[in-house]
Parts: C-alpha cells; structure tokens; sequence
C-alpha cells in the first residue's frame, strides 16, 4: 500500500522527464500534454531557460527568507507590475494559488472594515479555510463550515441582475474567476464584469480577480483584466508564473495596498530568491517567444476545430477551452489516454478541459484535434 494519501485520481502515465508540449514515461513512450499539469507547465515543460534560471540561482543562494531584501525579489514585482493595469502595482508573494487568493481576502476585509464576501456560481479558489468557504460545491463548503468559516453568498455566473441584488455595502469583497477553470473554462461576459465592476464601487466593495488559472498569458493577455478592460482591485496569479517551480502573487490597487504595514501579511517561503528567477525566466519567454500571441492563434485553431467536430459550445479564452462535447467528457479523456493525450475534466460532466503549454505549436493542436477525431467519429 502507497504511503500516499489517496487524495488525487490519477492519471494512466508515469512521466520521467518532458519537453515542450510532450512527456516521456517509463517505457519510453511520448504522451501529448494537452493539461499542462494542470494549466501549470506555461513555458513547457523544462524550459532550458527556466530551467537555468533556477539552477544558477540556486547555486548561488538557494534560499532566505522575506527578512531581508533580494534584488530578484524587487525586481520581479517590478516586471509583473509593469504588465497588469494601473492602478494595480504592489506585490505580494506567496506559494499557491490558494494563498494568494487568502491574503486577497484579508486585504479586503482590513480596507473595508467588513466581514462577508460574496463569490460566483461555479467558482473556485483554493483549500484554505477562507477559500473553501468561496468554492461552490457541497463537500468544499462543508470543509469551510468544519472550520467554523462563514460561507460566501453566491451571485449568478453572467447575472447582472444577481450582483445588483447580492452586493450590498455590508460586503467586503466579490472573488470572481474572468475565466472559471474547474466549472469548465466557462468566460464570464465583458458586460457581467463591467457591471460588477460598476457596482462594487459604489458600495464601496473590494472587486477581486482570481487569475490563478486564466492569468500569466493563458488567456493571450497577460492577465485577464486586460484582455476585458475591467481593472479589479486586487489580483492573483500562481499556476503558470514560475513555469511549475511553487509561486503565487497578490498584486493589489490602492483601496487594499495604501493601508498595509509592517506585519499585516508573511509567507515563510513567498518569493524565495530561487522561485523568483524561475518566475523572471518565465516572464521573459513568453514575451520573447510571443507565447500571448501564440496562445490566441492556437486557441483559436483548437476552438474552430472542435466545432468541426460538432462540439455544442467552446467556452473560454486563449489556451484555457472547455469544450462541451454533449457527452460524457470523462469517457472521451480515457479514450484520449489511449492514444496517449492528456486531457482534463471539470465539474460540468459533458465538459473536456484543454489547458496545455502555451508553447503549443499548431501541429501539436492538430494532432489533439485528430485524437479527438476519432474518439467522437
């Protein structure tokens, strides 16, 4: 019997080393990743550019904690400052995406002085206590209510009518996915944002983007507030900025950075010198190799092709698709596997979740789409 806990369904593949858009298992045999290990694997797997990054840092100074000043550290919240929209510019690191979304939460009670957070249907954040209680789904909020947290109140995905009603001035924050994940990368509406945005600034309330999965170019913008021209005032990312290697990031607009002083956040390891330069190598390959610009134009191939193949709908943007096959999706990944793709599931049953690489070459989205082909003929 396995030592692990058997807390994750596993996938039919041992992988022992990857490049790009492929794995390698035991047998030699080469699998196309068409889940990225989870929206995770931005640049590839084992980028040469990362993966130098990292191991000259570390040969350098593997670790230290945020007790003192890290050049690496400044500079890449610099860098991820400089690509989201004003007014969003202070960063926070942390490891997770869970994290991240926790501490965008407590920012948002401190400025606002209130306690209740409202969410959307479908949502999901993390596993932390505070997020589970935002997670929409009987077993993560039974988690929250174990713990003795307060659930979130809940407004209808693409709801206008839903925020109007839910947000009122005893709120402290909307959490919000642009582009949900585990629902099936279903892409809220430009209006329905547009309005939340609208809302949560007359009644005073804290707009919060979760981009853990959709930011970090998956989308084909660096972060979704941009591709939607909605500014939040607060933002996370994790999954895709260190390219795999542990790291999430709260980048927080003046109504949650301007109060904020020394003590009212930490993470032990939050931007540690040798994360920090495997996000800096991330960074500069995707600008360098277009991967926003290759996100979009293969995204768009991806989405065109599954509706060839009679696909009802295609939800979301860039390289995070949910395509709803009128099917069980859970069938058409164990058929994939057998012809050695990856895929990914989500919490809408006829939903197959692509979320590979954004290095992703055309060819590769071909031979996704011809598996595919086969599966459904």
């Amino acid at each position: 019997m396995s030592a692990l806990l058997p807390v994750y369904a596993q996938m039919p593949v041992r992988p022992v080393s990857g490049r790009g858009a492929w794995l390698v298992d035991e047998d030699g045999a080469e699998w196309l990743d068409a889940y990225g290990g989870h929206a995770v694997a931005s640049t590839g797997h084992s980028h040469p550019r990362v993966v130098t990054a990292i191991s000259e840092q570390a040969g350098r100074l593997f670790f230290y904690s945020s007790a003192v000043p890290h050049p690496l550290r400044a500079r890449l919240a610099e860098e991820i400052a400089s690509r989201c929209p004003d007014p969003l510019g202070r960063v926070f690191f942390c490891n997770s995406g869970a994290e991240a979304n926790e501490n965008a939460l407590h920012l948002a009670r401190k400025a606002t002085g209130r306690q209740a957070v409202v969410s959307v249907t479908g949502g999901w954040h993390g596993r932390t206590v505070a997020t589970l209680a935002c997670c929409d789904g009987r077993r993560y909020e039974a988690g929250a209510l174990r713990a003795g947290m307060a659930l979130s109140s809940r407004v209808a995905f693409n709801d206008i009518a839903s925020l109007d009603t839910v947000l009122d001035h005893s709120m402290a924050a909307l959490i919000v996915e642009p582009v949900q994940g585990m629902a099936g990368a279903r892409d809220c509406s430009a209006d329905f944002l547009a309005a939340a945005r609208r809302i949560c600034t007359e009644r005073g309330i804290a707009l919060l983007f979760d981009e853990v999965q959709c930011g970090v170019g998956r989308t084909g913008a660096f972060t979704a507030a941009e591709l939607y021209g909605v500014v939040p005032d607060g933002l996370t990312m994790a999954k895709g900025l260190g390219s795999g290697y542990p790291i999430g990031a709260v980048v927080a607009g003046p109504m949650l950075a301007d109060g904020v002083g020394v003590g009212d956040l930490g993470s032990t390891f939050g931007g540690g010198p040798v994360a920090c330069a495997a996000a800096l190598a991330t960074l500069a390959v995707i600008a360098e190799e277009d991967l926003l610009g290759n996100a979009t134009r293969v995204g768009a191939r991806i989405s065109a092709g599954a509706r060839a193949l009679g696909a009802r709908r295609v939800w979301g943007r860039g390289l995070l698709l949910g395509l709803d096959l009128g099917r069980p999706a859970r069938e058409v990944q164990q058929a994939l596997f057998g012809r050695r793709i990856l895929t990914g599931t989500s919490s809408d049953p006829d939903i197959l979740r692509i979320m590979p690489p954004l290095t992703l070459s055309a060819e590769e989205a071909d031979l996704l789409l011809a598996g595919l082909r086969e599966v459904l003929a």
